[in-house]
């Protein structure tokens, strides 16, 4: 199937109308390499297209160059280790790993940003730090934080995996002194931040240091109890609760900390809440049948040559207390952050809002694993002004659901409560053919894998509803089964699906969802009937857009219709020519922009070949191919609407993340996570030649020689730098609007 323009326009329900949708280092100035800006394209360009498009790794449908034209211009191509923009454009960093927040500094790995503006080109940018790449983080820690940690006295006290359960060793143990102080400093890494940033006279934004200014980290509380966290929601009711099956942290329903601070959203009374995702990488994910907690220990710490993880264990920090959604109020210096538990526990990406007046208010958000779901949630109460901050109370009732998608294009919003039948999905039914449900002994807790259909059919004999798998009282059960939503949205049959990583709601409330991969993994895999790829794979690596419109409109409808269409992929095979859609944005013109979410041990991997040992290679074995993380642009008006171009590529290893735009759409705000992952340091420039086979848009094949760098030194782009992540604000040099 091809991706034409007038399919995709249909499928955004758009036309030549528009689509609104609701929505450091010197503070120094960046140009783009000319060599990568795509001359070709500016003959493509019309008056509507404010930007001749950058120069990506492979042939696109927008140049209309003829394939022995594409083969000849694209026999060599050179990465940068730069955040590449189009002509007339320019970036500056605001702020970068290390750098002075409050009484701490910037995280690391800064994910999703925000921009609540308190005046004309003044306002509080809320940033996500979502984890730290080990290796990278380690080996550029002494230089950018200015001291040593004892990374190499840990690492020979640990077993063969790197690990050790810091948290039984006695407390006036050196080892755990010191596992306590790396892990420390990895969580302060994590967590969130606000400043203040204002724009000059001379159009650059700097920041303002206000008291507002301030980091919540990942073990905020520990030491301060009046910067603990709050918790609203069923499952405050198992924090609280006495004689638990599980661990008990003595902390009721206040918790140390956040961390893992992915995607995220804005509410319209300008609160942020933030997407706790890959939690299981600090604490045990799996809980009780009560909701509670396993022991820490089930956690170790983990140090090698890669990986710093584990971090909780050393702090004793309870589980079930992470993998929540997390409102604060920027402007309010003394919020250190709500967990709103009736919005789930999981792997939290993506965050929707339908705040309406007069009408329920609605969150959709995602769960980023393989198999993952997509979830809403319905308050009990009204909106009854949007702007009022009030608002916030309403994510202290309600309920979640979670959807099933039907084959046919239909679907449904199944309840997470306890009178929900137990239908689990079965193995039949999805990609890698693994389920993972709630343990039948329910006195261990945790979950169990399956990977044949037998099993989940007498498990749906045992269990006849989620209220006979959660212990407790009525509420206590309800609190259970949010804190495990996850095994318990298997358990109920909501549809697995390919890594839900954004959710965006349209003005006439149409939700639009991407979905990063429908390859299945570990964590079990996509609905086969439903995440089909161009031509009808069932694990098709390079993601898809997806629609969701509820039934009359209505917020709190409970039957959806859905449609998808494949957009990744190369051109030659009916994809736009990036992979991976990752975060969508809006701008005020109505304008879509989505970012990419390639591996970082894929990016730029050579391939050869596209045979190899007599097959042709498919999936992720090509994603080196589409080279670095990028930003892309879809005008949703004008001759070109409909149309996909590439804006920006990202530095070496990176992830481009967390698109916001100024109100007047003369910013915008992008985060760059984790340059230099794979390889770290670029030491003295370092660049690697690499070979690959690539199709022209046609489908013949043709090689290309590309110069890849080794590391990062973005964004000092000094020899022998340290890579570090940074928020950057893009402007254009004349100064009108991005779009």
């Amino acid at each position: 199937m091809t991706v034409s323009r007038r399919n995709f326009l249909i499928f955004l329900g758009a036309s030549t109308g528009s689509m609104a949708l609701s929505s450091a280092v010197n503070s120094q100035q960046k140009y783009p390499f000319p060599s990568e800006i795509n001359s070709t394209a500016r003959a493509i360009t019309n008056g509507d297209l404010p930007f001749a498009p950058v120069k990506i790794p492979i042939p696109l449908n927008i140049e209309e160059l003829t394939p022995t034209e594409q083969i000849t211009r694209y026999a060599s191509y050179e990465v940068q280790d730069d955040l590449v923009l189009p002509e007339g454009y320019k970036y500056q960093v605001i702020a970068a790993w290390g750098d002075r927040v409050g009484d701490s500094r910037f995280g690391y790995n800064n994910d999703y940003l925000s921009f609540v503006e308190t005046a004309p080109n003044e306002g509080f940018l809320t940033i996500n730090f979502e984890y730290i790449s080990g290796g990278t983080w380690m080996s550029s820690y002494p230089q950018v934080i200015g001291k040593e940690l004892p990374f190499a006295q840990v690492k020979a006290e640990t077993n063969e995996e790197g690990e050790i359960d810091a948290f039984t060793l006695a407390d006036d143990s050196l080892l755990k002194a010191q596992i306590k102080e790396i892990s420390q400093e990895g969580l302060i890494d994590q967590g969130m931040g606000v400043i203040s940033v204002r724009r000059n006279a001379l159009g650059e934004w700097e920041r303002t240091y206000s008291k507002s200014d301030r980091r919540i980290t990942g073990i905020s509380g520990l030491e301060n109890s009046q910067q603990l966290l709050k918790s609203t929601g069923a499952a405050t009711r198992v924090f609280r609760k006495k004689n638990k099956l599980g661990y008990e942290d003595n902390l009721g329903d206040r918790i140390i900390g956040t961390f893992q601070n992915c995607a995220g959203g804005t509410t319209p009374w300008g609160t942020v809440l933030s997407a706790e995702e890959n939690v299981q990488d600090q604490i045990p994910e799996v809980v009780m049948a009560d909701g509670s907690s396993m022991s820490p220990s089930d956690k170790p710490f983990l140090i090698n040559d890669e990986e710093v993880d584990g971090r909780a264990n050393v702090f004793g920090l309870a589980g079930n207390k992470y993998g929540w959604l997390v409102e604060i109020d920027p402007a309010n210096p003394g919020d250190y952050g709500t967990k709103h538990t009736w919005l789930g526990r999981y792997r939290h990406e993506a965050f929707g809002i339908r705040a309406e007046e007069g009408k329920q208010l609605v969150v959709y958000s995602g769960c980023d694993r393989r198999g993952g779901h997509l979830y809403k949630f319905i308050s009990n109460g009204k909106v009854k002004n949007p702007q009022d901050k009030s608002n916030s109370r309403l994510f202290n009732q309600g309920m979640l659901y979670g959807a099933k998608f039907n084959a046919d294009g239909t679907g449904e919003w199944i309840p997470l409560n306890p009178n929900t039948p137990v239908n689990p999905v079965k193995s039949s039914e999805v990609g890698g053919g693994l389920v993972k449900l709630p343990n039948p002994d329910r006195l261990q807790g945790g979950a169990v894998e399956i990977t044949s259909d037998l099993p989940i059919e007498l498990y749906q004999k045992q269990f006849k509803t989620l209220s006979d798998l959660y212990q407790g009282d009525n509420t206590e059960q309800q609190g259970a089964i949010l804190i495990d939503a996850h095994y318990a949205a298997n358990a109920a049959g909501i549809t697995c699906t390919a890594r839900p990583e954004d959710t965006i709601v349209a003005e006439d409330g149409t939700l639009f969802i991407a979905f990063t991969s429908g390859s299945p993994g570990s964590d079990g895999g996509a609905d086969l009937a439903v995440f089909q790829g161009p031509d009808g794979e069932t694990d098709y690596e390079y993601g898809w857009l997806f629609k969701l419109e509820e039934e009359n409109s209505d917020p709190a409808a409970l039957s959806f219709s859905w449609s998808s269409l494949a957009t990744g992929g190369e051109p030659a095979n009916g994809g736009a020519g990036f992979a991976n859609p990752d975060n969508i944005a809006v701008d005020k013109g109505g304008n879509l922009w989505i970012v990419t979410d390639m591996s970082t041990s894929k990016q730029n991997i050579a391939v050869p070949s596209r045979i190899e040992d007599g097959a042709a290679l498919s999936g992720s074995d090509l994603t080196g191919v589409f080279g670095n993380n990028s930003l892309w642009y879809v005008p949703m008006s004008g001759n070109s609407a409909g149309e996909i171009y590439p804006f920006a590529i990202g530095p070496t290893g990176c992830e481009c993340t967390g698109p916001f735009f100024s109100n007047d759409r003369t910013t915008l705000f992008l985060a760059i996570q984790h340059p230099g992952e794979r390889n770290g340091i670029r030491q003295d420039m370092a660049i690697e030649t690499r070979d690959f086979e690539l199709l022209t848009t046609d489908g013949a094949t043709f090689k290309q020689q590309r110069q890849v760098p080794l590391g990062s030194n973005w964004p000092s782009n000094s020899a022998n730098q340290p890579p570090r992540p940074a928020i950057v604000a893009i402007t254009k040099i004349d100064g009108n609007a991005i779009s």
